[in-house]
């Protein structure tokens, strides 16, 4: 994604450091997420991919470092100016996280509900609509979440994440839990629906199939660090050897692998 110089990225990221007790996970790490851009964080288990988000979302607060949307700094906000921040955002969380006392229509309008923002006339027929846009009948909307399988769960999940059309979109190891043809047909609505939108995205996963559907570029999280980034085709002919070892998924190399 082409950005001018004078232009600050929609997300930037510098010497981002968080430790729990004497375990450091992100360590200094810096990173940029240029406007409309779909880029993709690969690590393996533990590596900090989480904590990264959590840390962004103001889940969690970072012990050093600067986190800016359009060069505006977050780390630090609190109360109504974080909420601010935050509405600027949709989440799609790993395991789904709906509510499962709620039907599927409110869980996708929750956001507007939540804020008063709209009558619930008004709120059922946006998330009818945002279940369209992910290829699910409006008769899925009363449902209850326990009456789904897991590739509906992610795919309501999805019309949450998009419901109030938000300029940044996070994706949490969006393929998790799902079959091959059902990860690859979320894949596929996650890349439609960011396209549709013109939002930003920031995934991250550590799954490579996954990864080349959704990413314009890649960036690889190894012990606290951004440790090579590039676009999604060049990553096959990298020699860093972390990241060749981990496309490969070979035992061999610097990762170490603990049985």
């Amino acid at each position: 994604m082409n950005q001018s110089a004078d232009t600050p990225p929609k997300l930037r990221i510098r010497g981002l450091s968080k430790a729990f007790g004497k375990n450091k996970v992100l360590r200094g790490l810096d990173l940029d997420v240029a406007a409309g851009e779909s880029l993709v964080v690969i690590g393996g288990s533990g590596s900090g991919k989480s904590v990264l988000l959590k840390c962004i979302l103001g889940l969690l607060p970072p012990d050093e470092g600067s986190i800016q949307i359009d060069g505006r700094e977050i780390v630090g906000l609190g109360g109504a100016e974080l909420e601010e921040a935050r509405r600027r955002i949709g989440m799609l969380f790993q395991n789904a996280a709906l509510f499962d006392s709620l039907p599927v229509w409110q869980n996708v309008a929750f956001v507007p509900l939540a804020q008063k923002r709209m009558s619930r006339k008004e709120a059922r027929s946006l998330a009818l609509e945002r279940l369209a846009d992910v290829g699910l009948d409006a008769e899925v909307a009363d449902l209850a979440p326990a009456e789904l399988s897991g590739g509906m769960r992610k795919r309501v999940a999805l019309a949450r994440a998009i419901a109030v059309h938000p300029e940044i979109l996070f994706f949490d190891e969006p393929t998790t839990g799902l079959d091959p043809i059902m990860g690859d047909l979320i894949d596929r609505l996650i890349r439609s629906c960011v396209t549709h939108l013109g939002a930003t995205s920031l995934t991250i996963t550590h799954d490579m199939d996954s990864a080349r559907r959704i990413s314009d570029r890649i960036a690889m999280l190894y012990q606290g660090k951004i440790v090579w980034q590039g676009p999604m085709e060049r990553i096959d002919e990298e020699k860093n050897a972390v990241v060749q070892q981990f496309v490969s998924g070979s035992t061999e190399g610097p990762i170490q692998v603990t049985l």
